[in-house]
């Protein structure tokens, strides 16, 4: 615990020179919905001091001389809001701010809080999703969903609309952690990848980190999905119903104890649920879509049923203290003619943020458990199960400076994992571990003129496996000019958990979890024991940020993953005396540009990836099944309309071909011997059996290309009534997009093809 005895120490400094001075913080709302207003400016008028809302909007300025002074906020859109204030000696002011709306038209985008931020926040390789932006997005069916905003960012491949998996920056969905309010999801997207188990209309904010993070986050070796769901309305009972061919859904909200006065406490719920609809719609919208069925007669539709349930009860008081209790339940399922799958998720938690009255010290808890379970049954195979489920705990603390952050915490996180597995040669591989994880960190960020640094350590204990990770991480930024920012990250990561996804599996829907394996592992190809059983990596990122206009940004990184031991289930054991686990090496690195231009009725955003993945099994090195060389997002919103009640949408996606292992030939797979010695072997019916290429992933399928549009018209009844009509088409121009090739029946199974949608979306 040495690491965090010298973050008491660096607290010190900022406590002394406090004592000498004073300082302001709170929160800022919206004051009709209550709602906290991010990324807004705070400035202590005559002092030269002030600070950016983060996404909670709260803020913090410290070190304020004794004065009076005039407390201005201003956010685009809103009312700039004015008030003096009267800073005490070692006295620390509160206040909570409601801003309203401006009745005034704006006209083009003005630098945003975002920009300011952008120059004191290091944030390497971190983009920052709000809902305005999925909104924003033309969607499957009409409504928006994270899931298809993620597959636009830079270093984001998406396999496919069916069954899709999320890779970031050459790591696998395994090496991804995906959390939602601080638990854990093991799968985020339902098998229709249209659609994600995220409800967008709860959604506060979502950080994709997809590489080179820092000591706040750890437990996965490639990139973290953080989304943060709000509270519910602290004034009046609000709420959303909608529907398309694809899904149905409804929110509703409101208070259980209003908000009586401005800075008073309140008591909110809220809870949302979705229902797929596309497995009972198929006969009527889209009759001819769907493979057909095994005799080559009636077709299978589009056999996708998903539900999902979130609910979250929360307690605001007056200084900004807060404690939210939340649950939820997923559940999925698809039937192809070769496989049966299903699974289901839950979980449920709670977390509390404490601000003293008197410290700079802010304190942050989180206590959650989560579970998931799934089972595939596939024609030529046994079938297969998994479950995992844990328990996460966490306490953090932050300590606000001038021009310093000090962010430290405690971590405790355990999983219980069970896995039955059967290979082609009928051997059970099977596994059921209780395992946990001990872990603490610290990160300092620290302003020095154009310069910003953040460096960072966390600390991991894995107790089942006696092992310890010291992983050093580092951030910084450097202002070159107002507009020019250059910006670097690198650290080592571990984790304990890994997957038993196989690429040659016919429909890659199932993934099993496997805690790290208690016994000994060995070297590539060898009998050379590990010096550790845990899958780790290194990452270095550099690039730069340009303001090229005060509405035009470019954004530019190069980055370099060496995932330095991967470990994976050996399905194709030959002896019981083989290990049930394997290694492998794997490198990953490319660029990633990325330019965004936001006018008053028009948005453009636009990301290019060039990315070489490749892994190292001690035989030969090859490119793994999500080696996408090229990928390149297009999307562009315009707003007609005197009240910019219209709008139009476009997204487009180009893709180069993902790799896969090229057929060799095919035999007549008879078991020996079932008839003893009388076994005919020549003219014996036995299943077909498939002879692979020697050159693992040698070839490549073809590219990858979809048009999605929308048109979009807002009906506003009232202040706080409205509904919007959707009508939309995925895959404009019908491509036929490879899906998967079906090596036994010798067919070729497309991506879903054009397929026009109208939705309509009531809010009250």
């Amino acid at each position: 615990m040495r690491h965090i005895f010298y973050s008491f120490l660096l607290l010190l400094i900022p406590a002394a020179l406090f004592s000498q001075k004073g300082a302001i913080r709170g929160n800022v709302y919206d004051k009709e919905t209550t709602q906290p207003v991010g990324f807004a400016t705070v400035v202590v008028e005559g002092a030269s001091a002030g600070a950016t809302t983060d996404v909670n909007g709260f803020f913090s300025i410290s070190n304020i001389e004794v004065g009076n002074y005039k407390l201005r906020v201003i956010y685009l859109g809103y009312e700039d809001y004015l008030a003096d204030i009267s800073i005490k000696k070692g006295e620390i002011l509160f206040q909570n701010i409601y801003i309203s709306e401006s009745g005034t038209k704006l006209g083009e985008v003005e630098i945003s809080g975002k920009k300011a931020q952008a120059k004191t926040n290091v944030e390497v390789s971190k983009i920052a999703v709000s809902p305005k932006q999925i909104k924003a997005l033309p969607s499957a069916g009409g409504q928006a969903d994270v899931a298809q905003y993620l597959t636009v960012l830079p270093g984001v491949v998406f396999t496919g609309d069916q069954g899709g998996q999320l890779y970031i920056r050459g790591g696998s969905p395994v090496q991804n952690r995906i959390l939602l309010d601080g638990m854990t999801i093991y799968n985020p997207f339902h098998s229709i990848g249209f659609f994600s188990v995220f409800e967008t209309e709860l959604i506060r904010n979502v950080d994709v980190l997809t590489g080179g993070f820092n000591a706040d986050y750890g437990g996965r070796i490639s990139a973290i999905v953080d989304v943060k769901t709000r509270e519910g309305n602290r004034k009046n009972l609000s709420g959303l119903v909608s529907a398309s061919p694809f899904q149905a859904k409804a929110l509703i909200e409101g208070p259980i104890i209003p908000l009586k006065s401005e800075g008073g406490s309140s008591v909110s719920f809220v809870l949302t649920g979705k229902q797929g609809l596309i497995n009972r719609t198929d006969d009527i919208f889209y009759k001819n879509i769907g493979e057909k069925r095994g005799d080559g007669n009636d077709s299978i539709g589009i056999p996708f049923d998903y539900r999902d349930l979130y609910g979250k009860l929360s307690f605001l008081t007056g200084n900004g203290s807060k404690l939210n209790f939340f649950g939820f339940n997923y559940t999925d399922g698809v039937d192809f003619p070769i496989t049966d799958f299903s699974w289901n998720s839950n979980g449920g938690g709670m977390d509390f943020t404490l601000i003293p009255t008197n410290s700079n010290t802010i304190v942050n808890g989180l206590l959650t458990f989560s579970g998931y379970t799934s089972m595939i049954e596939e024609a030529d195979r046994q079938p297969r199960s998994s479950s995992i489920s844990g328990y996460y705990g966490a306490l953090n603390f932050v300590n606000y400076g001038k021009d310093n952050e000090v962010r430290y915490g405690l971590e405790l996180n355990g999983f219980r994992t069970q896995f039955q597995f059967v290979n082609f040669r009928g051997y059970l591989i099977d596994q059921d571990e209780n395992t946990t994880e001990i872990s603490s960190y610290v990160k300092w960020k620290r302003k020095i003129g154009p310069l910003v640094i953040e460096p960072g350590f966390r600390l991991q204990y894995y107790q089942s496996l006696n092992d310890v990770s010291p992983e050093p991480r580092l951030g910084l930024k450097y202002n070159v000019t107002d507009k020019l920012r250059f910006k670097a990250a690198a650290g080592l990561y571990s984790q304990n958990l890994l997957s038993t996804t196989n690429e040659r599996d016919i429909v890659n829907l199932f993934v099993g979890f496997l805690s790290g394996p208690e016994e000994q592992i060995y070297k590539l190809g060898g009998s050379e024991p590990t010096s550790h059983r845990l899958q780790k990596s290194a990452h270095a990122v550099a690039g730069f940020e340009i303001d090229v206009t005060k509405n035009f940004d470019l954004n530019i990184e190069g980055y370099y993953k060496r995932f330095t031991q991967l470990i994976a289930l050996n399905r194709n054991k030959l002896d019981a005396e083989d290990p049930d686990f394997t290694t492998e090496l794997g490198d990953a690195k490319g660029i990633d540009i990325s330019v965004k231009w936001e006018l008053r009725r028009a948005y453009f955003w636009g990301a290019y990836s060039l990315g070489f993945v490749t892994r190292d099994d001690g035989k030969q090195i090859y490119p793994p099944v999500f080696d996408r060389r090229h990928n390149l997002n297009m999307v562009a919103t315009y707003q007609l309309g005197p009240k910019q009640e219209w709008e139009f949408g476009a997204r487009w996606n180009l893709g180069s071909g993902f790799p896969f292992t090229q057929t060799q030939g095919f035999y007549n797979n008879v078991p020996f011997f079932v008839d003893g010695l009388g076994t005919d072997v020549y003219s014996g019916q036995g299943d077909l059996g498939i002879l692979y290429s020697d050159v693992r992933n040698g070839g490549r399928l073809p590219y990858y290309h979809r048009l999605d549009i929308s048109l979009k018209r807002l009906f506003k009844f009232s202040k706080r009534t409205s509904m919007e009509v959707t009508a939309s088409a995925t895959n404009m121009y019908d491509r036929q997009n490879i899906f998967y090739f079906d090596r036994v029946r010798y067919q070729r199974v497309n991506q879903l093809p054009l397929m026009p949608s109208l939705s309509a979306t009531f809010q009250f």
